[in-house]
């Protein structure tokens, strides 16, 4: 009867040679009481070879001695064999083998879980839902659901999630998030006038609703109605929401600093270099100590951490390059710092005043130039929105 394979090696089994007459006659016995031997081969008279099980051949004694046969083993194979021969090396062979096993069961586990994509979902919302499928730090990666349920589950508790997505690779498992665009809902809107909210000079006006009582070229203060939200006559009037835009033109006086010179670093080739080793957030400097011999510099730090596929460790090593930089100062034509500094104003006036404004105008009160600046006052005229609301309290009879 033949064992399979794998289990005969397990076992182990021998390739045994019978000698003496009749020995085929050994066969009908070994099968009636269970032997397990294959690959019978007849050899020269008086010779039998077989595979068999070690533990059937202990069994073969009392067969022997009935029929006068002696057996002899030629070849040997299987798990107890293989062990036999290791010797002293059994114990290095098992720490390999325990190496393996805890490698793998290390790599069978979560180490980091990370959310990437959201904006308006907090993350420990998202890692609470995720939680509760499963999915957290030191859980066995065989005991999750597949990434598609998983993506499902979490989709669903999130109600603010358009779409969820797990991926696992390695140690590391990353939900990706995308969000769900919600509409803004628009403001209450509470009957109002639109008023001036700066002195200006009316120069456009545009009423999509309500009464408009000012025209372009009038002179305007703050505070005065230019569209009303009031409609109607003194017997049928009625409040609405004023809306529309008006423009205006409203006066600037900018005070403008520009520095005749321009400072920068260049470096003068002359490096040091510094060393750490760094456990988490503390370091211990191995190299570079002492004063440093240069006064003015610049410190480039590169840092590398201990990694073992995603899991970052928290070793690492930091090398800093200190160059030397010397401070150039190079005079500016007055002429440009000029120039710069009134592109400078504008563009903070512009800036302040919002996208619709634009300069129409500008004149230079008073310039001069004193302890390595240039001083510019300067007018400027700029036709930008004028309009803000300003609320209608309807009182009751």
């Amino acid at each position: 009867m033949k064992q399979s394979l794998f289990i005969a090696r397990l076992r182990g089994y021998v390739r045994i040679q019978i000698r003496g007459e009749g020995c085929e006659r050994l066969i009908n016995p070994m099968m009636e009481k269970g032997f397990s031997i294959w690959d019978i081969q007849a050899g020269d008279a008086g010779k039998l070879e077989l595979f068999i099980l070690i533990k059937d051949f202990f069994r073969l004694r009392p067969l022997l001695k009935r029929t006068g046969c002696r057996v002899h083993v030629t070849e040997r194979h299987g798990l107890p064999f293989f062990m036999d021969r290791l010797g002293h090396r059994k114990v290095f062979f098992a720490g390999m083998a325990a190496f393996i096993i805890g490698l793998y069961l290390l790599t069978s586990l979560v180490w980091q879980v990370s959310v990437e994509g959201n904006d308006r979902i907090s993350e420990s919302e998202i890692l609470q839902a995720a939680s509760k499928q499963g999915i957290h730090t030191f859980q066995w990666k065989f005991k999750l659901k597949k990434a598609e349920e998983l993506s499902r589950e979490i989709q669903g508790m999130l109600p603010n999630a358009a779409w969820v997505g797990v991926e696992i690779r390695g140690t590391h498992i990353t939900i990706k998030v995308v969000e769900a665009t919600i509409p803004d809902k628009g403001p209450l809107m509470n009957p109002r006038n639109l008023v001036a909210s700066k002195n200006a000079l009316v120069t456009e006006i545009l009423s999509v609703k309500g009464k408009p009582l000012v025209k372009p070229n009038t002179y305007v203060r703050k505070g005065d109605v230019l569209i009303s939200g009031t409609i109607g006559d003194e017997q049928n009037s009625q409040v609405v929401v004023a809306s529309g835009k008006v423009k205006g033109i409203v006066w600037y006086t900018s005070r403008i600093e520009t520095p005749l010179t321009k400072t920068y670093s260049v470096y003068s080739g002359e490096v040091t270099t510094r060393n750490y080793l760094v456990f988490g957030t503390r370091a211990l400097q191995v190299s570079g100590y002492g004063k440093q011999k240069f006064e003015h510099f610049e410190t480039i730090p590169e840092r590398k951490t201990l990694a073992w596929r995603t899991f970052s460790l928290p070793l690492g090593w930091l090398h800093e390059k200190v160059m030397e930089v010397h401070i150039v100062e190079e005079p500016i034509d007055p002429a440009i710092a000029k120039k710069a500094g009134l592109e400078q104003a504008r563009a903070k006036l512009l800036g302040t005043e919002g996208a619709d404004a634009r300069i129409v105008g500008e004149k230079i009160l008073h310039e001069k130039t004193e302890n390595g600046k240039i001083y510019i006052d300067v007018h400027f005229e700029v036709e930008e929105n004028i309009a803000e609301e300003q609320p209608i309290v309807i009182r009751g009879e």
